[in-house]
């Protein structure tokens, strides 16, 4: 589904992704971990077609990111707060978004309740500017919306950050039952090691933007537990 060929991006001279093959198939839940640094947020920006590589190329389906915009009719993704809107309410923004996907007033309410524990109150139904927001009400805010239009992918950066313990174990949940209710790609990066091996069946290590470890199995938080002490 995603195919990544001789991947390179370099800043001044310092290369800072250069992967030569990675493949991220159809209904696979994919987790991205590694330190401060180590690209995964500039891999997603060129999946996504953010940032231009200086080399090679990512294709979805078949195509490649740049110059085709086919792809982004069944992707959803949140990376940070830019992609939001913040004079905008989240209702505001959420209606803004569905249209986009041609929802109805009714879609939308529908699509809505499944994040109504997710949200606690905070979200729908103020008067508050989406830029007045908390840093985890922007992480909420950004989610929901990236699944709107009952995407095929989902590219979720760092997810779990800023979110109290109470909000990382509803989205985890969440995010487990969208997985399990529908064909669906995840692509998620992430610090928070017990989470994203909860959720993802398959676990790339990524270290000074080179692919270092490429992780399946029922064991993956020990092997990445024992790979970051060492």
């Amino acid at each position: 589904m995603i195919s990544i060929h001789s991947l390179k991006k370099s800043y001044k001279g310092t290369t800072v992704v250069d992967i030569a093959n990675l493949s991220i198939g159809q209904n696979e839940s994919f987790g991205l971990v590694g330190n401060n640094g180590a690209g995964k947020t500039t891999l997603f920006r060129m999946i996504l077609d953010l940032v231009r590589p200086t080399e090679g190329e990512v294709q979805i389906n078949g195509k490649n990111v740049q110059g085709n915009d086919e792809w982004k009719h069944y992707v959803g993704s949140f990376l940070d707060e830019n992609f939001l809107i913040p004079y905008l309410t989240p209702d505001e923004y959420f209606k803004f978004v569905g249209k986009l996907h041609n929802y109805s007033e009714a879609d939308l309410k529908n699509f809505l309740q499944k994040f109504e524990d997710l949200f606690h109150g905070e979200i729908t139904g103020k008067d508050k500017y989406i830029g007045d927001l908390s840093k985890g009400n922007l992480k909420k805010v950004g989610i929901a919306a990236a699944f709107i239009g009952n995407p095929q992918i989902v590219v979720l950066d760092e997810p779990f950050e800023n979110l109290d313990p109470t909000s990382q174990i509803r989205l985890k949940q969440l995010l487990q039952q969208e997985h399990q209710s529908r064909t669906l790609t995840y692509l998620i990066s992430s610090h928070d090691l017990n989470h994203v091996t909860e959720i993802c069946e398959r676990i790339v290590v990524l270290e000074k933007g080179k692919v270092i470890k490429d992780l399946k199995g029922t064991n993956l938080f020990a092997e990445l537990e024992e790979y970051f002490k060492a």
